[in-house]
């Protein structure tokens, strides 16, 4: 007889477009197989009504619905939270809900610049015992699945350099209107890199590579956007960044080449990484989810690139067949399966994982390295980054 999976009610903080995703993944979670742990969205929180009202509709586990974030907070049936709200407002509702007592799925950057994101981690000392991890779902693809399996074999041998980025233009229209991911007020200087980074970062920190310094090269591209009532207003962020890094991995140097991209003609949607080392090099895009490409070396052999279809394989089974193509709905549902067995069960995969806090004090290093780089023109070292 199979046992009852534990039950995790989750409030969620932020009913925008990842809100609605995860409502999704919790109405799909019958898709996973075999597991003892499911989530059950129970109450949440926005200060758009039309927003809830979709919840109310859809999501028939609410039983609480509020305009009023700290009411969730106060909810003692409420475990844990997923909060995806701009980033000017991570530090005061990811502090408040550590605070708590609950678990935390927050979103990307992990606070607004580097001294929010501190603030974030202060709190986590004195509540180590709240799960606190940050969404980034890529890397649950199965062909970066299967780049992280091969890093963690050691079958690329010396790195020789890796580039790795993310790139969408949907910010190409110059007369898209406005909104807060547009504005350094709520977004932060950072610009695309605190909405885009952290994916970027992912799979490199988790190897554990070392990055060294940063020289960035920032573009703001289109700099006034209308704000919806036909008035052309400042749009002060960075469109696009390209950060040339030095890093290492067992102390052996290689350049490493980081791209974020809001303006990137002819890529919707596309996060990629690509590796080339002495004995192994590979390369996985979303832009391709099917196929990854690799290349084995070794002397006196002949070099070729070798393509391969990715069969549906996930970190966690389901009940697709391998011949259908994994989408990014399905690396949504990998990445709460990930986070969720972690708060159930301890279980941490040696392949993929989400993003721990701690990952991303060492993304905001970076970016505020970055932003020196830029104003001062120069190189940056990460070790004069507190």
């Amino acid at each position: 007889m199979t046992a009852v999976a534990r039950t995790i009610r989750f409030g969620i903080i932020g009913a925008g477009l990842m809100g609605r995703e995860f409502a999704s993944v919790a109405a799909r979670w019958c898709h996973l197989l075999d597991l003892d742990f499911k989530p059950e969205i129970v109450a949440v929180c926005d200060s758009n009504p039309e927003a809830l009202d979709w919840f109310v509709r859809n999501v028939p586990t609410i039983r609480q619905v509020s305009a009023n974030y700290e009411e969730l907070l106060e909810n003692p049936d409420i475990e844990a939270i997923y909060c995806a709200v701009p980033h000017h407002l991570h530090e005061l509702l990811y502090r408040d809900i550590i605070r708590s007592g609950k678990h935390l799925l927050g979103e990307k950057p992990f606070g607004i610049d580097q001294e929010a994101n501190r603030g974030i981690l202060k709190e986590l000392e004195h509540h180590p015992q709240a799960v606190v991890r940050c969404a980034s779902e890529f890397p649950f693809f199965p062909g970066a699945y299967k780049m992280a399996q091969w890093v963690r074999e050691g079958r690329f041998g010396s790195i020789i350099e890796v580039e790795a980025g993310f790139l969408h233009s949907s910010d190409l229209n110059p007369l898209k209107p406005i909104n807060w991911k547009r504005r350094t007020a709520t977004n932060g200087e950072y610009g695309c890199m605190g909405d885009l980074g952290v994916h970027v970062l992912h799979l490199p920190l988790q190897f554990g590579w070392n990055i060294r310094n940063v020289r960035a090269l920032l573009s703001n591209i289109v700099k006034e956007r209308p704000d919806g009532h036909g008035v052309m207003v400042p749009c002060d962020t960075w469109d696009n960044a390209i950060l040339a890094c030095e890093a290492s991995a067992d102390g052996q140097p290689f350049p490493m080449v980081l791209s974020m991209k809001r303006i990137d003609p002819g890529h919707a949607n596309t996060w990629f990484i690509r590796v080339k080392g002495t004995q192994w090099s590979a390369e996985f895009s979303t832009q391709y989810p099917k196929q990854i490409k690799y290349m084995p070396y070794a002397p006196g052999h002949v070099m070729g690139w070798i393509y391969e279809d990715i069969p549906y394989a996930s970190a966690y089974p389901t009940v697709t067949g391998s011949i259908f193509e994994f989408g990014f709905s399905d690396s949504l549902l990998q990445m709460w399966a990930a986070y969720c067995d972690e708060l159930a069960n301890g279980r941490i995969s040696p392949v993929v994982r989400c993003v721990t806090p701690e990952q991303t004090a060492e993304a905001h290093r970076v970016f505020t390295a970055a932003l020196i780089s830029y104003r001062e023109g120069r190189t940056v070292e990460l070790g004069d980054i507190s």
